[in-house]
C-alpha cells in the first residue's frame, strides 16, 4: 500500500512530543534527527512501529529515526510542520516545571557528543559534495590532463574548498541552533577566524594584540573546535546580556556587545585553545595508527556498526575533518568508515547467497548494493544484519580484517569523501592498497555470516504474504476482519458525546490544515470514546491517549483525545482494547478524565482522522452539532 509520508512526518512529530518537545530538526542520509527537549514524552515503541520507520536510536538528547530511501521526503514535511509551529509554539510553560537530571558522567558524554553531532551534521552533506566532487575533478584531469589548466577546473574547485575552508562558520550556525541562540551572532564571529583581512594581519611581522591580549598566528581553515566554542560563548553572553540589559535596552545592546565579547574571546583565547585541543586529539588517533596501525584501524572498523546505531560515529567525525586540516591525511577514520560499508554490504551478500526465502535474498542483495556503492548502511544494519544477530558478527569479522590489511598497506585518504566504493580516489596514490582492503572486508564478511548461518525465519515470518512493508499488527487486524466476514463499512458513527466541529477549527496545525489526514473533531460533554465503526484495533498509544481503527473498506482511523496529552504519559486515561481485539460499533474504547485534561493545561477536544485510505473511498463528514456516542451518523463513505 502506499505511504503517506507527510502524515509519518506528522506521526513522527507527536510521537517525539510535539513541536514544543524538538529544539531542532536535522538529518544525515538515512537518519531524520529530532533534538529532543525532554526524552520521557517521547514514544519510541510508536515510532519504531509506524511505518517506513526502520529503526529508532536515542544517542544523548538526539532521536535519530532511519528512514533509508524514504528520509528526505518525510524530512521535507517534517521541517514545514517544525517551521509552522515555531513561530507561535507554546513555551511549555503550562506542563509544569522538568525535573532536573542528575549530573554523571554518562549525562555529560551523552550531552557533549549530542551537541557535537547537532553542530556536524548540517555540515557532512557539504563536506560529502565537496569531497566527492574533488575526487571527480581529480578523475577528469587523469583523464583529460589539459582540462586542469581550464578556468572550469579553476571554479569548480572552489566550490568544492567551500565547505571545508569556511568550516568554522558552518560549525557555528549548527551549534547555535542546537543551542537555541541567535545563529548570526557566533557565525559572524567565527567568519573572523576566516576573513582576509584578519588573516593578513596575523601572518604579518607586527604581533598582534587585543586590549594588550596576544593574538596567535593561527590558521583557522577547515578547523572545528574553535568555532563550537565560540558558539557556547556567544550562548551564554547572549543569555546573560539578555538578563540583564532593561528590555527596552536589549535590542540595540544585546548583540552589539554579545558579538565584541564573543570575537575578542575568540581570537585570543578560544580558537587558539580548540585549535591546540583539536590537533592534540588528532595526534593521539595518528599515535595509535602509527604504533598500532593495524589492529588500531581493525577495532576501530569492527566497532562500526555499534557506533553507528547509537549515533556515536559523529563523536570521531570532528577529528577526522581535523586531520584533513592538519597533518592533511587520513590514516585512520575514513578507512575504518569505509571498510564498515564494505563489511555491511558482504554480510548481506552471505545471507542472500545461504537464504532460502526469495524475496529476503532479492532484498539483500540490493541493500549490498546501497552498503558498497551509495554508503548507506542503516537498512542493512535494522533491515537484515541486526535483525538476523549473527551477520553482526560477520560484519565486524569482515570490518576487522578489511581494516588490518588497510593498516599493513598503508592506505591514506587524502581528501574527504563518502563511505562508498566510489569514493577510492580519495586514497590517491595508495588507492590498490584501499581496494584490497576493501575486497578483503567484503569477501571476508559474506564468508563469515555465510559460515556462521543464521535463523531467516526472523524476518520471513514477521512478514505479511501480500505486502513485506506491513507491520504485525496490521497484518493481524486484517486477519481478524476477514474472519469476521464483515459486510463492507458504510458509515461513521459518533465516537464521543459532544458538539461536532469542523476540523479546521481545531487549534492545532497538525490537525485543521490536515497533515494526518481528513477527519472531524468533537468538543466532549461526556468521558468516554467508543468505536465509530466495526473494526479491528491496529494500534493503541503507550500515553494512552489516541487509539488507531482499521476498518474492513481499507479505511485506517485514528482517534485522538485532547491536544499534546501525549506528555501526560496515561494519567487521566483507561483504555478498554488492545492491539488486535475486533470491536463492535458502539464499543467502549478508552475513558478519559476530561477535568485531569484541563489542569494539566490541554484542550480536551477529541479528533477522529482518517490516516489510511487504501482505495481512495469518498468520506462525506456532515454530521455536525450535538452528536450522542455510538448512535449519530458523522459520515458517509462512498
Amino acid at each position: 500500500m502506499a505511504i503517506d509520508l507527510k502524515q509519518v512526518a506528522a506521526r513522527v512529530i507527536e510521537l517525539s512530543g510535539g513541536t514544543e518537545n524538538i529544539s531542532s530538526i536535522t538529518h544525515c542520509s538515512t537518519r531524520l534527527r529530532f533534538f529532543i527537549r525532554d526524552k520521557s514524552k517521547v514514544d519510541t515503541d510508536a515510532i519504531q512501529k509506524t511505518k517506513p520507520v526502520l529503526g529508532v536510536v536515542f544517542g544523548g538528547d538526539e532521536l535519530q529515526i532511519v528512514l533509508g530511501q524514504n528520509l528526505i521526503p518525510v524530512y521535507t514535511e517534517a521541517n514545514l510542520i517544525y517551521n509552522a509551529a515555531s513561530g507561535g509554539a507554546s513555551s511549555g510553560s503550562q506542563q509544569g516545571p522538568k525535573e532536573k537530571e542528575k549530573i554523571t558522567f554518562k549525562v555529560i558524554v551523552d550531552k557533549v557528543v549530542g551537541f557535537v553531532s547537532a553542530a556536524v551534521t548540517p555540515l557532512i552533506p557539504g563536506l560529502v559534495a565537496g569531497g566527492m566532487l574533488k575526487v571527480f575533478l581529480l578523475l577528469i584531469t587523469l583523464a583529460v590532463p589539459a582540462f586542469e589548466e581550464s578556468q572550469a577546473y579553476t571554479l569548480l574547485s572552489m566550490v568544492a574548498d567551500m565547505p571545508f575552508y569556511f568550516m568554522p562558520i558552518f560549525v557555528a550556525y549548527g551549534a547555535a541552533k542546537k543551542l537555541g541562540s541567535t545563529p548570526l551572532y557566533s557565525m559572524c564571529c567565527a567568519a573572523v577566524l576566516v576573513y582576509p583581512k584578519f588573516v593578513e594581519l596575523i601572518g604579518g611581522e607586527v604581533p598582534v594584540a587585543m586590549f594588550g591580549i596576544p593574538v596567535m598566528n593561527v590558521k583557522y581553515n577547515s578547523t572545528l573546535l574553535p568555532a563550537l566554542l565560540i558558539a557556547l560563548f556567544a550562548y551564554y553572553c547572549e543569555k546573560i546580556l539578555t538578563r540583564i540589559i532593561p528590555g527596552i535596552l536589549r535590542s540595540v545592546f544585546v548583540g552589539m556587545l554579545t558579538m565584541a565579547l564573543t570575537m575578542t574571546a575568540g581570537i585570543t583565547i578560544l580558537g587558539p585553545f580548540g585549535d591546540m585541543v583539536g590537533n592534540r586529539v588528532v595526534n593521539i588517533f595518528l599515535f595509535a595508527s602509527e604504533h598500532f596501525g593495524p589492529v588500531a584501524i581493525g577495532l576501530l572498523a569492527a566497532c562500526m556498526p555499534w557506533l553507528v546505531m547509537t549515533g556515536m560515529h559523529h563523536a570521531v567525525t570532528p577529528f577526522m575533518v581535523q586531520a584533513f586540516a592538519d597533518p592533511g591525511y587520513d590514516v585512520f577514520f575514513r578507512p575504518s568508515y569505509i571498510l564498515h560499508n564494505m563489511a555491511e554490504g558482504g554480510a548481506c551478500i552471505g545471507v542472500g547467497l545461504r537464504a532460502k526465502d526469495k524475496v529476503l535474498k532479492a532484498e539483500c542483495f540490493s541493500l549490498a548494493f546501497g552498503c558498497i556503492v551509495a554508503g548507506v548502511t542503516e537498512p542493512a544494519i535494522y533491515g537484515v544484519n541486526f535483525r538476523l544477530k549473527k551477520p553482526m558478527l560477520g560484519v565486524m569479522i569482515g570490518a576487522a580484517t578489511g581494516g588490518v590489511v588497510a593498516g599493513l598497506l598503508g592506505a591514506t585518504a587524502y581528501v574527504y569523501g563518502y563511505s562508498t566504493i566510489l569514493a577510492l580516489p580519495i586514497f590517491q596514490d595508495t588507492i590498490l592498497a584501499m581496494a584490497a582492503a576493501v575486497a578483503v572486508a567484503i569477501i571476508v564478511a559474506a564468508v563469515a555470516t555465510f559460515l556462521l548461518g543464521f535463523d531467516e525465519s526472523l524476518i520471513v515470518e514477521g512478514r505479511d504474504a501480500g505486502d513485506g512493508s506491513q507491520n504485525s499488527a496490521e497484518a493481524a487486524a486484517a486477519s481478524t476482519i476477514a474472519a469476521n466476514s464483515l459486510e463492507p463499512v458504510k458509515e461513521l458513527k459518533a465516537y464521543v458525546t459532544g458538539e461536532a466541529i469542523k476540523i479546521e477549527e481545531v487549534g492545532d496545525g497538525v490537525f485543521s490544515e490536515k497533515m494526518l489526514g481528513d477527519g472531524i473533531a468533537t468538543i466532549p460533554s461526556d468521558e468516554v470514546v467508543v468505536s465509530p465503526a466495526d473494526g479491528v484495533i491496529c494500534s493503541v498509544a503507550e500515553s494512552k491517549h489516541a487509539v488507531g481503527i482499521q476498518l474492513n473498506n481499507g479505511v485506517q482511523l485514528l482517534i485522538h483525545i485532547g491536544l499534546d496529552t501525549v506528555s501526560m504519559n496515561g494519567t487521566g486515561f483507561e483504555v478498554y482494547v488492545k492491539e488486535g481485539d475486533f470491536v463492535r460499533c458502539g464499543q467502549k474504547l478508552i475513558g478519559f478524565d476530561m477535568d485531569e485534561i484541563r489542569k494539566a493545561g490541554f484542550k480536551d477536544t477529541v479528533m477522529m482522522i482518517v490516516v489510511e485510505n487504501e482505495k481512495d473511498l469518498s468520506l462525506d463528514f456532515t454530521g455536525y452539532g450535538m452528536v450522542k456516542a455510538g448512535e449519530d451518523v458523522l459520515a458517509k463513505i462512498k
